[in-house]
């Protein structure tokens, strides 16, 4: 691990549950915030949005750490707070979806699909395409992210070995793409349709742009200071050492 006036840098960071009291004191605190932002709306969707909001947060800000440690030096003691930011990213991942399936589809999976029970056929019908496919891309970010969070910790990083767990962890860019293709369909798209009585549009959709706007750019700000580095490694011409060294060695 590189290190910092003579001191390895995870010296230099908090210890793991102080890193977890801090995450769990801003998810509250964060919730705690967006239930208030919505205090026109009815306790379930309050519910709903406040965590699911927050949940969004804690994900880019692990999403953000990654790429902001790459540009500046100074950000590298930030790098442990991507395990528990994106585990209680995922923890309030959990407790939207049990909010969901208990207030707004009532336990029928059906309806969390899109269907409805037609009243006078008793047959289920496809009426909301879109809300049954954002919420499939939701569950499948949901076990994504599951995985993702049982995963970050010591022990499963040396039962999967170092590059087996690197490769796992560093597909949550995956996990990011399908929370993101999830939220922005309930931000822009589905209250179009019906719920007339919630705010419309919904405060929360030029913030939203904005903050993965501001995660896509450091990522790919990120990739390009690294693949600069990484040619102008390439292309550096051998010193005249290293040249009367090879010469040597093929004489």
């Amino acid at each position: 691990m590189a290190e910092n006036s003579g001191k390895p840098l995870s010296r230099l960071t908090l210890g793991w549950k102080t890193r977890h009291l801090a995450a769990l004191i801003l998810a509250g605190l964060g919730t705690y915030a967006f239930m208030e932002s919505r205090a026109e709306w009815s306790a379930m969707h309050r519910w709903n949005r406040a965590i699911g909001d927050m949940s969004l947060v804690l994900v880019a800000l692990s999403m953000a750490i990654g790429p902001l440690a790459r540009l500046l030096a100074v950000f590298r003691t930030t790098i442990p707070w991507r395990r528990e930011l994106g585990i209680y990213g995922v923890l309030l991942a959990v407790v939207h979806t049990v909010i969901i399936l208990a207030g707004w589809v009532e336990w029928d999976l059906m309806r969390l699909f899109g269907y409805e029970l037609h009243p006078q056929t008793g047959v289920y019908v496809m009426l909301q395409h879109g809300f049954g496919l954002a919420n499939a891309i939701g569950i499948l970010a949901l076990v994504y992210g599951i995985v993702l969070a049982l995963a970050s910790n010591d022990w499963s990083q040396r039962l999967l070995s170092g590059s087996v767990w690197k490769f796992l962890q560093q597909s949550a860019y995956v996990l990011w793409m399908l929370i993101v293709i999830h939220t922005a369909y309930f931000l822009y798209l589905h209250f179009q349709d019906f719920h007339r009585n919630l705010p419309d549009p919904n405060w929360a959709q030029i913030p939203f742009a904005g903050l993965v706007a501001l995660v896509t750019l450091l990522q790919l700000a990120a990739f390009l200071k690294t693949w600069r580095s990484k040619r102008g490694r390439w292309q550096k011409p051998a010193s005249w050492g290293s040249k009367t060294e090879i010469a040597a060695r093929s004489a």
